[in-house]
């Protein structure tokens, strides 16, 4: 088998009435190159054939798709065992509801083979993403432009500052497959929003970047039960803690992220992940859920205080927590001003 220059990760967990369609993006827009590799990852489906068609994909295209079956472990395991079974040099991962544009897809190849071509390793790559609001016929584009040198490699100290709307999140990247296996990103298991961690532990170990600018990921956001839709997440705010509070025992950022740039950007997303708990909470009906808000911030004070002092007393932290009914009407009202604006979900 030729060394490969990429591995998609596609985990699939009862995905067969869409999966097909993510995978035909990568393959086509990288024109069935010899050296990308797709891993299906079979989450232990059950409703449907997901199974099946990932080994049909596996056996009609056997130099170029992988397929792996695991008990139903959820989305974080299924992140990591196709991080296990990736030969390629770097590795991306593709929910298999989403897809990514052909055009994207070449001009990510081109960079990557280009940095190799120069024997150049660079840690990640960053692309552009869109929501893709498909039933409403819209898209909001997310890009670095501004934010980032484009199309060379860089260090955190060229970094500029990210607006809030513009975070690195997980569709934007594309890591160093040994680089992420040495950080070892937590992901619990049976956990909704891990993205947040693959997005936000490995960034102090990214020395060098390089951000490509097109809009490659297709991020799809309409149905009804997908994670992101406002009352799942208030549904599951448990979950939302507690991807937080693995966020949280990771680094004490003003103690161990030495680069003054870096660490004002993983500090700045840790603000907004205490903000998405406060407001969710506030939108649950979870008797547990103000409770356990409560023992994340108090516990938050003891880990490191100067850390809640910016996210509790901050201008976010102090929106996000107004007191009594009125104060958790208006931050309601806020959050849904500002989805209405930036369409996150």
């Amino acid at each position: 088998m030729s060394q490969k220059t990429i591995t998609f990760g596609i985990p699939c967990y009862n995905s067969a009435s869409y999966m097909d369609t993510c995978i035909t993006s990568i393959l086509e827009g990288s024109g069935w190159a010899d050296d990308v590799q797709v891993v299906i990852v079979d989450d232990g489906s059950d409703k449907d054939d997901t199974a099946a068609r990932a080994d049909q994909w596996a056996a009609d295209y056997p130099a170029l798709v992988k397929a792996v079956h695991q008990p139903n472990g959820g989305h974080g395991t299924a992140v990591l065992a196709g991080l296990r079974e990736a030969d390629g040099l770097y590795y991306k991962v593709v929910d298999s509801d989403d897809w990514l544009s052909a055009a994207g897809v070449a001009k990510l190849l081109s960079a990557i083979r280009d940095q190799l071509g120069r024997d150049e390793q660079v840690d990640l790559f960053v692309t552009n993403y869109v929501y893709d609001h498909a039933l409403e016929g819209k898209a909001n584009e997310v890009g670095y432009e501004g934010i980032l040198p484009e199309m060379r490699p860089f260090g955190w100290d060229e970094v500029g500052h990210f607006p809030m709307t513009r975070n690195l999140l997980m569709h934007a990247l594309t890591y160093r497959t040994e680089m992420l296996r040495a950080c070892e990103p937590p992901l619990p298991p049976h956990t909704f929003y891990v993205d947040n961690i693959y997005a936000w532990q490995p960034l102090p170990h990214c020395r060098t970047m390089f951000y490509v600018p097109c809009d490659m990921y297709r991020y799809f956001i309409g149905r009804e039960d997908q994670s992101v839709n406002e009352r799942v997440m208030a549904g599951r705010i448990d979950q939302q803690l507690r991807i937080t509070r693995v966020m949280m025992g990771c680094y004490h950022p003003y103690r161990d992220v030495a680069n003054v740039r870096l660490r004002s950007y993983m500090v700045n997303y840790f603000v907004i992940m205490m903000a998405i708990c406060s407001i969710f909470t506030r939108l649950s009906d979870r008797p547990d859920a103000e409770d356990e808000l409560t023992r994340l911030w108090d516990d938050l004070r003891a880990y490191d205080r100067r850390l809640w002092r910016r996210c509790r007393h901050g201008l976010m932290g102090l929106a996000c927590n107004l007191p009594g009914r009125l104060g958790s009407r208006i931050t309601i009202a806020g959050y849904r001003l500002a989805n209405r604006v930036v369409k996150f979900n």
